[in-house]
């Protein structure tokens, strides 16, 4: 079965996806530009995966956009809220007909999904790639069919996006707190664009951690031998899975030249409401690179500019008003340059 294809595991999944096509077909894709909505939930085969992997478009296959804006989802796994709130930017930069919004969804066994679930989250259906609620973030392999990579499930998403709207020319991948990990660990090991005419580009907002390509940490530890996992993937390049085809020098060069922008809220700090407290990261490896959110994505910026590309001068837009949410932060006028490429009106 070739990629796009329809996975005919029984009648209720061959019926669901006919009628989602035929929805396409039939011009119900002005619902998709307003939110995400069962006709717009899409599913294809990466080549040898032995799955699926499903996501929401914006358009349908045939149109002709120029530009594509990949929004990842976080650890509850809220397809449907990002890829609203991907829209709404894209909405607000008049840009619905020539920017095709995709939102990827990586599934977790029903038993597994308890703690990475929130409210109209699609079930896995039969035949669907599985991941763990830890393991798609950082490249790890899929449950089942033939082990796919998550990072290399992104790779096929780009070769998807380019056959079914060959008219694009830009695709930017953004993604947002767990999906701003999955993004930044991703962008060194990313296959390169399908075509020579694709350009990619990348959007970190809001992570929990970051990846650092060598030993530098802003807060490091007092006795680094009591923090075994400072270093060590997914905090840092020790222990690469040799899944995901290159070593430590290979991914920093890789980083280095990519074409890379930062977001970070200018409330996601602290332990106050909306702050995503309880779920950050604060293990001593991820203390290492800050104590909040925010101040772990203002100080990767610095080691990044002094470090890691200093020709790229790369600097992180602080979206005022925002803590940690993707409906504040994407939607943002302060975040459409780096999500859209297009100044700040």
């Amino acid at each position: 079965m070739h990629p796009g294809s329809l996975l005919p595991s029984n009648g209720a999944r061959a019926l669901a996806a006919a009628l989602c096509l035929a929805a396409f077909a039939t011009g119900a894709t002005a619902d998709c530009t307003a939110s995400a909505a069962p006709d717009c939930y899409r599913a294809f085969e990466p080549p040898q995966a032995g799955g699926a992997l499903h996501y929401y478009a914006s358009l349908a296959p045939g149109a002709g956009p120029t530009q594509a804006l990949v929004a990842m989802h976080g650890h509850p796994r809220d397809a449907g809220k990002t890829f609203d709130a991907a829209l709404r930017t894209v909405r607000q930069a008049g840009a619905l007909e020539r920017t095709l919004v995709i939102a990827p969804l990586f599934q977790v066994a029903a038993d597994k999904a308890g703690k990475c679930s929130s409210a109209g989250v699609p079930a896995a259906q039969d035949g669907d790639l599985l991941w763990t609620c830890a393991s798609w973030l950082e490249g790890g392999r899929a449950e089942n069919g033939n082990g796919l990579s998550s990072f290399a499930a992104m790779d096929a998403l780009v070769a998807e996006l380019h056959r079914r709207w060959p008219s694009l020319r830009t695709v930017t991948i953004a993604g947002f707190s767990a999906g701003a990990q999955m993004v930044q660990h991703y962008i060194g090991f990313a296959a390169d664009p399908p075509a020579a005419s694709l350009a990619l580009r990348y959007v970190v907002a809001d992570p929990g951690t970051w990846l650092y390509f060598d030993a530098f940490r802003p807060f490091p530890p007092s006795d680094a031998a009591a923090c075994p996992a400072l270093d060590r993937w997914k905090y840092g390049t020790e222990g690469l899975p040799a899944h995901l085809g290159r070593d430590a020098a290979q991914a920093r060069a890789r980083y280095a030249a990519a074409d890379i922008h930062y977001l970070q809220g200018e409330l996601d700090t602290g332990e106050g409401k909306g702050t995503a407290y309880r779920v950050l990261d604060k293990s001593c490896a991820a203390a290492a690179q800050g104590p909040y959110r925010l101040q772990r994505g203002l100080a990767y910026a610095q080691y990044d500019r002094t470090l890691l590309a200093p020709a790229r001068r790369r600097e992180v837009t602080v979206v005022p008003g925002c803590a940690h949410d993707v409906a504040c932060v994407f939607p943002s006028e302060a975040a459409r340059a780096a999500l859209l490429g297009t100044p700040s009106k």
